[in-house]
Formats: C-alpha cells, structure tokens, sequence
C-alpha cells in the first residue's frame, strides 16, 4: 500500500512539475521570441518633447521613454540598437499590442486599476499630474474662468475623464473636445477653437512657448508604466527587475535629468 501511495505520490509531483515547467515556457515564449527576431519593437509617441519626440531636425526619436526602451533592448538582447520604434496614440496602442504589431509600450502611458485588469504594467518611472495650458493673450487666468469655455484633450486618454470630474468638483460647465494628437490640440488652442488644453503637464510642457502659459493648478496625480500583455509575465518581470536595478544605481535619475525631468 505503501508503494502505491509513494508511485501516486511520485507521479502527482511530475504533473506539478510539468505544468509548471509548461506555464513558465508560456510566459517565457515572448523573450524566446524577440530574441530569435533580434529585435524589440517598442510603441511610443513620437510628438511628445522630451519623451518620445521625433526630432524633424535629425528624422531621429529621442527622450526619456527612448533611452528607456534601449537599456530594455540592451538588457534582453544585448544590443540598444537592436529596435523598432512604432509611433502610437491613445487609440491605437493597446490594440497594437494586443495583436502583436508591437512587445511593449513606453508612451506617458497612466497606470491605473481599470487597465492593469487588461495588461501588464511595471513599477512607475515617472510621477506626473493634469494641468491646463491657455492663451498667453487669453482671460482665462485660472480653472474657474472655463466655465462655459471649451477644453481640448488627446482622445483615449485619461485626461477627459479626470478633467471632467475636476470641473464637477469645480462647479464649472464646459464644452469638452477630443483630438486624435497633441498638435492638433495646440493648433486648435491657437485657433481660438478651444480656451484650453488639458493633459499630462510633461507633456504640455513640450508645447509651452511664447503663445500660451501655464495656469498655476493642477490635479489628478498619474504614474507612468511600461505596458505588456497579461500572458508577458516574464518579461514584464524582466523590465521590472531592470527598472528597479536603474532605480538603485541612479542611471534613472541620470536619465531624467538629461531630458530636465527630475523630480
């Protein structure tokens, strides 16, 4: 009886065992998979300054979120050349990642609950918060003289959300208008389309020059992430441990200074 016990016992661990070894080949497939490719192919904006910017001077990306993406490439393949950037927005990079068009996104993209429930998300690399860009010529001197203006945000974003639970809260009725890119929004704020343009103040700051300042408020604290999909478990896990490591070492910091982001 014994040995029949010590057989079923043998044999219930190698079922244990293979499954395991099965769920960590699954979650390993997509690092196997870049790495036959030779490539990373990374999501990022490509008309946010100082983040993901293609820089029409050089037709080349840079910020922060690209030096990101290199010391990933560098960490899982060896090489911080060995790339493909593919610029995305709002509407377009969770679709792209879910089909496989692109491994990861690096694009001021906000953590939140709702979406870590669909994908995959590293520790935050970056603290930011909504705020207001307006008319240097404007009378809109803070969010209270919104009322009964009309605001711009990136369509797909979380700023519409936030901005519309911050005029509530501010008693304010504004006429809300969605856009498909950044410039757009800046083109529509000089236009006089709209008496405001709300979002990440990063990525405003990118469009701050003499025609339009900074109102003084802000709301709605967000956190940047690197997003994977759900089954990406190792190397979601990978990009984590590196962020951690860059963290510890200061090569973060270092990084965010050079694109005069310290926080």
């Amino acid at each position: 009886m014994r040995k029949k016990y010590t057989a079923a016992a043998l044999i219930l661990a190698g079922l244990m065992l293979a499954c395991f070894f099965s769920s960590c080949s699954d979650s390993d497939k997509q690092i196997k998979t870049i790495r036959e490719r030779g490539t990373l192919r990374v999501g990022v904006k490509v008309d946010v300054p100082r983040f993901g910017y293609l820089n029409p001077a050089t037709n080349e990306m840079e910020g922060l979120e690209i030096d990101l993406a290199r010391l990933i490439a560098k960490e899982i393949l060896g090489d911080d050349n060995a790339i493909k950037f593919t610029g995305i927005t709002a509407q377009t990079r969770e679709p792209m990642l879910n089909n496989g068009e692109i491994d990861i996104i690096i694009a001021t993209f906000t953590i939140t609950e709702e979406r870590k429930e669909r994908l995959s998300f590293s520790r935050p690399y970056f603290t930011d918060e909504l705020g207001y860009l307006v008319r240097s010529d404007a009378s809109v001197k803070s969010p209270a003289d919104l009322n009964g203006k009309n605001v711009g945000v990136a369509r797909g974003s979380t700023a519409k959300t936030a901005f519309e639970e911050e005029s509530r809260r501010l008693g304010i009725d504004m006429t809300l208008n969605e856009y498909s890119s950044y410039p757009e929004i800046k083109a529509a704020l000089l236009g006089h389309e709209i008496d405001a343009f709300v979002g990440d103040k990063s990525i405003l700051y990118g469009y701050l020059d003499d025609s339009c300042l900074f109102l003084n408020e802000g709301f709605n604290p967000q956190q940047y992430g690197i997003a994977s999909t759900l089954e990406s478990k190792s190397l979601a896990s990978r990009i984590n441990s590196l962020l951690e490591t860059l963290e510890k070492n200061g090569e973060l910091t270092a990084v965010l200074e050079k694109w005069g982001l310290s926080q």
